[in-house]
């Protein structure tokens, strides 16, 4: 596969081209702590990201979230529905509230629609993506296609 299907020279800034010679294949990664492990594609894989955890230079710091997969539309950003609840003292009773959650996704993951994933604060990679797609939990069952509208 080739990995330069961009306008600007895709590389890893911690790999140098022009290095000696080597069998080993010239890839950095990392482990990104707090008891994740690094993905093999990650390891293996041959895409370059600069806003991945694994092999970009993005750090985890701050809250680590759990939440559903809601929309895939965006190129490397899942949308992440996070639900909870809020008490309300008046009525001594919990209600409950989502947020919508933008979420950079590392090619070394294949995300579908409804996949429970973890994800982790990092630096503002956007105007509103702060969160970094860091494993998936928990697979969606394969459903049939949505019902689309036919007709009358």
């Amino acid at each position: 596969m080739d990995v330069q299907h961009e306008k600007a020279f895709q590389k890893q800034a911690a790999v140098s081209l022009t290095g000696g010679v080597s069998k080993k294949k010239g890839r950095w990664y990392k482990n990104v702590g707090l008891g994740i492990k690094t993905p093999a594609e990650a390891i293996d894989g041959d895409y370059i990201d600069k806003k991945c955890p694994f092999t970009g230079n993005v750090s985890i710091r701050g809250r680590l979230f759990r939440g559903v997969v809601v929309s895939t539309k965006m190129r490397r950003t899942v949308v992440i529905r996070r639900e909870y609840l809020h008490w309300i003292k008046k009525y001594k009773r919990f209600e409950k509230r989502h947020r919508n959650i933008p979420a950079h996704c590392s090619p070394c993951f294949r995300v579908k629609e409804g996949d429970q994933v973890t994800i982790g604060q990092c630096r503002p990679l956007s105007k509103t993506i702060r969160f970094n797609v860091l494993k998936i939990d928990r697979v969606a069952a394969v459903v049939e296609s949505k019902k689309a509208f036919t007709g009358l």
